[in-house]
């Protein structure tokens, strides 16, 4: 694990930043995603985590092809450890806390190839409760 911490809050159209080292918030700031994934290949390494959601395992996949260490941390137990109202500022800074609570447990993520089957088998899925109900209402 790096000595710099980032927790990421991810959203459609914003990317919030929380960098953190030395014990203290260096700052936490505003991206839109194109202005991140810049961020995230000029930034020296750094243990990066995301709270897990839809498009958590993409940026995970982008940050360990940047040389990072990327790790996906339960919406959950953010949740808990967050102390002021739900903003994006917020959530990012209960990130990195959570993330450095003592026995903390990281979820996995997913590669692109099991990212890939999900997909196909969602599709296959959908497609057959589309059959039975056309079936039911002929």
């Amino acid at each position: 694990m790096y000595c710099t911490k980032v927790g990421v809050d991810l959203a459609k159209e914003v990317i919030q930043v929380c960098i953190y080292k030395n014990k203290k918030v260096q700052s936490n700031i505003e991206m839109t995603p194109a202005e991140f994934l810049c961020w995230l290949f000029k930034h020296k390494p750094a243990t990066i985590i995301f709270e897990a959601c839809g498009t958590s395992n993409y940026w995970k996949q982008k940050a360990i092809e940047a040389g990072h260490d990327a790790r996906l941390i339960s919406a959950k137990l953010v949740a808990t450890v967050r102390q002021n109202q739900k903003t994006d500022k917020n959530d990012a800074l209960a990130i990195v806390q959570t993330a450095s609570l003592p026995d903390v447990k990281f979820i996995g993520g997913k590669t692109v190839e099991q990212q890939q089957l999900q997909s196909i088998k969602r599709l296959k899925e959908l497609a057959v409760k589309q059959q039975s109900s056309k079936s039911r209402h002929q």
